[in-house]
């Protein structure tokens, strides 16, 4: 039995910790006073309402989320089916038009008479033909962007700026510009695998009865008391086979004192985000640096709130995913998520979860603030994703965390079955 350390309390770090527990001794250490990184469900009490709503990991399919799905049923939690439809709106010229259905396409009527309307639903089925022949043929371009192969392949403007670069956004949360500096080959993948190339037959999507917290007491069960919270660890080292994690002091409300102590394990699983875990290593090896700093993360700032105006005018235009476009190509993800829809919430409120759109929300209308952060993926990123092998499982150190795949929960669940693999230790299937 191994003494192995734990930092980090997101998805990641909780997997890790929950398989490894199988068979081993371990600790868990989380910075804040919480434990979910981005599982992170608020009560709201409203007009008498007490409603359950995620402001953070919200929805998983049953298609592209096997370990997830394999965690939840190996810890007795179940799912709600929910709609996955995404709108655009542009506040410019006030089209706008929700995907899901025929209906919801031509919310507003006029798009039945606007030639470029029609142009943007014959490219859309042209990308997707398009995209799905490459994926099949595995004929990919090298270096290839997204933004390289909407211009090599003579699609509009229009159809970029109002459809596959705002979708993109909405889901890596980054803006316009960076979803243009896509690498082609990633986005093709992850589309095509989630049924997002394809008009019918796409994944059925879910979310967790009463939030997305709900799965955290029977995960954190076999260790629950070995979890600290609020820990502040100042640095970690590696040496005479061990791992060392050092802590900084504070008395009261003062300022941390120079004295540090440091608590002794056979491995650590860092399960924080890549430039965090970088900042914690005190001798960092050269492929620890390099790999790691290809691997940036992005702020994005997040309001949950009930003003209806970040959705579109027509409410037949509503969707769960709702992207604001403006003329700021550069400008971090505008979307609004429209939390009724997605968790089946029956309420006289509408609730909405939006990023990057604070000063344009009513400030009566704010129940509550965050500050998310997303991995930026980019050819550099996508690099050091297969570099892995290289740092993780070196030195007694391992690294888990979604930004070594797609970014989401999934891709956490997998990074922590890859680790606690080495182990001997393996989730049910």
């Amino acid at each position: 039995m191994k003494n192995i350390a734990i930092i980090g309390s997101g998805i990641s770090g909780l997997t890790a910790a929950y398989l490894l527990s199988k068979k081993h001794k371990v600790t868990v250490y989380e910075k804040d006073n919480r434990i979910g990184g981005h599982t992170a469900t608020v009560d709201i009490e409203k007009d008498g309402e007490k409603i359950a709503i995620d402001t953070g990991f919200i929805v998983f399919n049953d298609k592209t989320y096997p370990n997830y799905l394999a965690l939840l049923d190996e810890i007795g939690i179940g799912k709600q089916a929910t709609e996955m439809s995404f709108s655009v709106h542009n506040c410019q010229t006030g089209m706008e038009y929700n995907g899901h259905n025929l209906n919801t396409l031509f919310a507003q009527r006029r798009n039945l008479f606007r030639p470029k309307f029609w142009l943007l639903v014959k490219e859309i089925l042209r990308f997707n033909k398009q995209c799905k022949a490459i994926f099949e043929s595995q004929n990919y371009q090298s270096g290839l962007t997204l933004g390289q192969f909407l211009a090599e392949n003579n699609f509009s403007d229009y159809f970029a700026e109002h459809y596959i670069l705002p979708m993109g956004a909405a889901i890596w949360s980054s803006s316009l510009a960076q979803m243009g500096d896509f690498e082609f080959r990633f986005f093709v993948q992850f589309f095509h695998n989630h049924g997002l190339l394809n008009i019918a037959d796409r994944p059925q999507w879910y979310v967790i009865p009463n939030g997305s917290r709900s799965y955290l007491a029977p995960l954190c069960e076999p260790f629950k008391d070995r979890i600290h919270l609020e820990a502040n660890i100042s640095g970690i080292t590696r040496e005479n086979n061990k791992v060392q994690l050092h802590f900084s002091h504070t008395e009261g409300n003062t300022q941390p004192n120079t004295e540090t102590k440091y608590e002794e394990f056979d491995e650590v699983v860092i399960a924080c985000h890549s430039d965090q875990a970088l900042a914690l290593l005190n001798d960092a090896s050269n492929d620890e640096n390099t790999i790691l700093s290809a691997m940036p993360y992005s702020e994005n700032s997040v309001v949950l709130h009930t003003d209806k105006r970040l959705l579109p005018k027509r409410q037949k235009a509503w969707a769960s995913w709702n992207y604001q476009l403006s003329q700021d190509r550069h400008k971090a993800a505008s979307v609004t998520y429209n939390m009724n829809i997605l968790q089946g919430l029956q309420s006289k409120h509408t609730f909405c979860v939006t990023l990057n759109q604070k000063d344009e929300i009513d400030p009566a209308s704010i129940l509550r603030e965050f500050t998310y952060h997303h991995p930026i993926f980019s050819a550099q990123s996508i690099k050091a994703q297969t570099q892995r092998d290289r740092i993780c499982g070196i030195n007694h150190t391992h690294f888990a965390g979604a930004y070594w795949h797609n970014g989401f929960h999934e891709d956490g669940v997998r990074s922590a079955v890859e680790v606690a693999k080495r182990f001997d230790c393996v989730l049910s299937k």
